[in-house]
């Protein structure tokens, strides 16, 4: 099971920071992702890390904005979100890659 939080309403230029909780498996040995569902526009994937966190990806859009990051010890995978944009709102879900599983999301929304 993966449980998002930390999404809300955010100012264009302000920060939120998304945690992911994971159980029911083993969260050390999962590569782990952060996707987006963004409105009219479908699934974008945001970022992703491996298992032991050496080897992290970006979208082109959010390099240097964003900051994926995982603490194994508490199967937590979290992503840091700052300078951000009216068009990073979307609808967040943490996702473990093979197999895909995902959660529930959390909405983050970027408005004046």
């Amino acid at each position: 099971q993966l449980v998002e939080s930390g999404g809300g309403t955010a100012q264009p230029g302000g920060s939120l920071r998304l945690s992911c909780r994971a159980s029911g498996f083993t969260f050390s040995t999962a590569d782990m992702s952060w996707v987006r569902q963004v409105p009219r526009r479908g699934a974008q994937w945001v970022a992703s890390i491996s298992a032991t966190g050496d080897k992290i990806e970006y979208k082109d859009s959010v390099k240097g904005r964003f900051a994926i990051s995982r603490a194994n010890a508490d199967n937590m995978l979290y992503l840091q979100m700052n300078n951000l944009k009216a068009e990073d709102t979307a609808l967040y879900y943490c996702a473990r890659d093979n197999p895909y599983l995902e959660g529930n999301g959390t909405l983050v929304t970027v408005s004046s």
